[in-house]
């Protein structure tokens, strides 16, 4: 049984093992492979790991043999799932892994936003409080989550506990409503279309997948029905999120300010607007990325692998 992983590095970049996957069969783990080593490097395999390198449907057609791809995530958009159904391949994903993870990074980006810590910091750094007459000073402004309202588009795992913490932070939440759907597990929390969770919410944070339907769902007219003293948050996928329209917003003071950890081409192209917008702050797509959470994805990726030469597959996406 041939496995091969085809982006490993961001996973383990050392300080986790392969070995579990080896005791499974020959193994061949690659940290980068660029889109023309795709064919090569998969050419023999019957299973395949990958995080973020692209299986179009070409490419899985032209390995006979593959019989199992498994995403090293919880996103299996960079899987032709289409093509992958004909011919038979099993793909499967990594549910809620990383629910902790990211949870808590939403609330590094929200918290940075309202009390700009490290901007204070740096100025602390630089001289200014050694140089004050006052026993303090703020350079920007400085804001209170209690009572404040939450907007969470993408009520799963990840929703659910972001919403526990703003809760505890004592916030008010609203969750984007889906129809007919059983919204019985949402006990103190609003449920509300779009267009009025958004001009509802102080932070609207975003936690759906990408999907034809939420593709560009943020944009300048969606924008615009937030308040001009509005938050928003990403950290699920970038394209939900028209960039060029968002820049627009916070340089002409539609919303006050942004926190994204996911772009929709990464890593960014440097004409990327949002790399030059006002009060917008960036991380490199690392809420996912602990060692707490890449743990539980190595050993979650291992159990799907065995459960899948067992013959009962598990964490099946189609």
């Amino acid at each position: 049984m041939k496995i091969v992983v085809l982006d490993g590095y961001t996973l383990n970049p050392g300080d986790l093992t392969w070995d579990g996957l080896r005791e499974l069969g020959e193994l061949a783990v690659y940290d980068r492979t660029p889109p023309d080593k795709v064919p090569e490097r998969s050419e023999g395999a019957d299973i395949l790991l990958t995080n973020k390198t692209l299986l179009t449907g070409e490419i899985l057609k032209s390995l006979p043999g593959l019989k199992y791809v498994g995403v090293l995530a919880t996103g299996y958009n960079v899987i032709d799932i289409e093509m992958a159904a004909k011919l038979g391949i099993v793909v499967t994903n990594i549910p809620a892994y990383s629910t902790n993870s990211v949870a808590q990074l939403t609330f590094a980006l929200i918290l940075e936003l309202c009390f700009h810590a490290q901007k204070h910091s740096d100025s602390v750094m630089s001289g200014k409080w050694s140089g004050s007459v006052d026993f303090t000073y703020r350079d920007y402004p400085l804001t209170e989550l209690a009572s404040k309202t939450l907007g969470i588009i993408g009520f799963g795992t990840i929703g659910k506990k972001v919403s526990e913490i703003a809760m505890a932070f004592g916030m008010n939440v609203i969750a984007l409503s889906k129809p007919k759907s059983d919204q019985s597990h949402t006990t103190g929390i609003s449920r509300a279309a779009l267009p009025e969770l958004l001009s509802n919410s102080d932070i609207v944070s975003i936690h759906c997948p990408l999907t034809p339907e939420t593709a560009g769902m943020i944009n300048i007219n969606t924008l615009r029905l937030m308040k001009r003293s509005a938050f928003l948050i990403n950290t699920s996928r970038g394209p939900i999120v028209v960039e060029k329209d968002l820049a627009e917003a916070l340089n002409e003071g539609i919303i006050a300010g942004a926190g994204l950890d996911v772009l929709s081409v990464e890593p960014p192209p440097e004409d990327n607007p949002l790399l030059r917008a006002i009060n917008c702050i960036i991380t490199p797509h690392i809420a996912w990325a602990t060692l707490e959470s890449r743990t539980r994805l190595m050993k979650m990726a291992v159990q799907n692998v065995r459960a899948f030469l067992s013959g009962s597959a598990i964490n099946v996406v189609f």
